[in-house]
């Protein structure tokens, strides 16, 4: 496993970051019914994940009923005395509690959502911190505020930012730095050959001010396994299979191109499509890790060989061509006057 640095900090993270969100099994109300991992599977992939050089995990208190996945988390943490080797990740913002103050960012909010975060997880601090989406009712300097406050206190190391526009994180920075408070470190977004909207404004955006990258989904939902192909239905059994509605979305020309693409480079390296594809995330810049699920250890198993490979240049500049996303204005006109943006 190689590690990189946490944005500009001094903390060293395992290029892929285990995520958290299929811990524990859940009823049938939930989306991640019957795509969750139970207790001991749970406990074995964090075990295989830790063996192989995994230091990373996140979650976030909304994932499963009463925070289940911090809580199996937080479990494995203390039944392993693992507290010390792992980079805690967690999230808080979307509702947790009846009523107007049970979701949001306002300091009133966050103190409790940290507050219950650190008594699931059974831990006295939290490494990074991140706030689950930007929250359009709360001034981001109170939100800085309290961040800032939280990690003087010692309940949060770092903290992040999580599905932001670009104009707000900007705004979260320059406030930051206007009142010499601790600032954002990392942005977790949804970013992958198929979603590339990203590289228009944020990408950009981190690798001019240091925020590490820590992309979700980085596998689109399963379309980059290798396991769908164009014209045939979803396998049973698979995710997509069972989410009817995203796999239609999915099923465009586009994302075909990419399929077919990404299963080329696989057999070329000798690797999965899957792997291929985290990799090429992580040839991405101001990648920091990337953020990967797997609800059983075999799971875990492929996606791990990403984290050594390095892909051919030549492979990234085809899966490149073959993924690029439509810019728009004024990324185009910028391009075309000046090759860049």
């Amino acid at each position: 496993m190689r590690y990189r640095q946490l944005g500009t900090t001094g903390t060293q993270v395992s290029v892929l970051c285990l995520g958290a969100m299929t811990f524990g099994e859940v009823d049938e109300k939930s989306m991640m019914h019957k795509v969750g991992s139970d207790e001991k599977e749970t406990f074995a992939v964090l075990d295989r994940a830790l063996e192989a050089g995994v230091n990373f995990v996140d979650t976030a208190d909304v994932y499963g009923p009463d925070g289940l996945s911090e809580r199996l988390f937080g479990a494995w943490l203390a039944s392993r005395k693992a507290r010390d080797r792992v980079v805690v990740a967690t999230k808080g913002r979307f509702r947790m509690a009846p009523g107007p103050n049970g979701a949001g960012a306002s300091r009133m909010r966050i103190v409790r959502a940290i507050d219950a975060s650190l008594a699931r997880l059974g831990t006295d601090r939290i490494d990074l911190y991140q706030i689950h989406m930007q929250d359009l009712r709360t001034p981001e300097e109170e939100l800085v505020r309290a961040l800032d406050d939280a990690a003087r206190a010692g309940k949060i190391v770092y903290f992040g930012a999580s599905n932001y526009t670009a104009y707000r994180l900007m705004e979260s920075l320059w406030v930051a730095d206007k009142r010499g408070l601790d600032r954002f470190v990392t942005l977790q977004a949804h970013y992958n050959l198929a979603t590339r909207g990203l590289e228009r404004e944020h990408v950009p955006l981190c690798a001019k001010f240091g925020l590490g990258l820590l992309p979700w989904s980085p596998l689109a939902s399963g379309l980059l396994t290798g396991k769908y192909r164009r014209g045939e239905a979803p396998p049973p059994g698979t995710r997509l299979a069972q989410w009817k509605e995203r796999y239609k979305g999915f099923d465009k020309e586009r994302n075909w191109a990419i399929v077919e693409a990404l299963v080329a480079v696989a057999d070329e390296v000798g690797k999965t499509p899957s792997q291929v594809a985290l990799a090429w995330l992580l040839a991405r810049p101001a990648v920091s890790s990337v953020i990967f699920g797997a609800r059983t250890v075999a799971q875990l198993d492929e996606n791990l060989g990403a984290g050594d490979l390095d892909l051919p240049a030549d492979a990234i500049a085809r899966l490149d061509a073959a993924s690029a996303p439509e810019l728009g204005d004024p990324y185009e006109f910028i391009r075309n006057i000046d090759g860049a943006w």
